[in-house]
């Protein structure tokens, strides 16, 4: 199964209490916390140095996905809770809001994967995920390991879970493939789409790490241009991406305004493929 980067961290308050699923059961139904009478809702406090060690660790191995979902963790702060406000205050957010669904579990269920007609949205993630061997799941497994309150019933909780789950499709919907400088440019989209900090300190990083590897790369400004895609396309977080999925690639490009990202394109795939982002 393939690893891959990305993490939102929230913090539960003293005093909380979380209880994890078991392996085989539903989290929605068995996850539960609760949180004391006179205690609140807290988001990450911001720990710059925990993401500075955790980010040394990961240029030495690219596929240590542990150390990316700390990053975010350290660095997430008040994004988490002001995404899911902004989420409310749209009519197709809110309602999602409403519905509270679990990607996660459409994403890794093949029968309704096989729904999608070739060249639409569904098509192309199921052929992402099929080639590189990911499943939502792995991917939730990997944040369990540094934010056990992850699977919490609590709607920022799963506004985070949420981000999340959209990753991959993110990659799908950017054109970023999944190499070094790919996750870079798309981690920078992230967080002109979400704010969180922890996507700004991964992907500066690592444009810096590709720079001293291969300088004949344009990292620094292939990122640029991803935060600046992120910027002007429309808010992606809130979206049903049901319905999404049904719609064919091109046409929610251009819908979402996702320009093409014409300098991480101009890279050559074996120049990218190379890069191995050690320390």
């Amino acid at each position: 199964m393939g690893e891959r980067p990305f993490m939102i961290g929230v913090h539960l308050p003293p005093g909380s209490r979380y209880v994890a699923a078991d392996p085989g059961q539903d989290r929605r139904m068995t996850a539960t916390a609760d949180f004391d009478a006179p205690d609140r809702f807290r988001p990450q406090p911001l720990e710059p140095l925990t993401a500075f060690r955790a980010f040394r660790k990961l240029i030495r191995d690219k596929e240590d996905t542990a150390q990316v979902f700390e990053i975010m963790r350290a660095l997430s702060g008040r994004s988490i809770a002001r995404g899911y406000n902004r989420m409310l205050g749209t009519m197709e957010g809110g309602r999602q809001a409403f519905l509270r669904e679990e990607l996660a579990h459409k994403l890794d269920d093949p029968a309704w994967l096989a729904r999608f007609e070739p060249g639409t949205v569904g098509a192309a993630y199921r052929d992402f995920r099929e080639a590189r061997g990911f499943t939502a799941e792995g991917l939730a497994m990997e944040a369990r390991k540094v934010a056990p309150q992850t699977d919490a019933p609590h709607p920022v909780i799963w506004y985070s879970r949420r981000l999340r789950d959209v990753h991959d499709i993110w990659h799908v919907l950017t054109g970023y493939q999944t190499d070094a400088l790919g996750e870079a440019c798309v981690v920078a989209f992230s967080h002109a789409q979400t704010g969180n900090l922890g996507f700004a300190f991964i992907g500066w990083g690592a444009a810096r790490e590709i720079r001293r590897e291969n300088p004949s790369i344009p990292a620094r400004r292939a990122v640029l241009q991803a935060w600046r895609i992120g910027r002007a396309a429309r808010w992606l977080p809130a979206l049903d991406y049901e319905a999404l999925f049904s719609e064919p690639l091109e046409t929610a490009r251009g819908r979402l305004g996702l320009r093409p990202p014409t300098l991480y394109e101009a890279v050559p795939s074996e120049a990218r493929a190379a890069l191995r982002l050690r320390a």
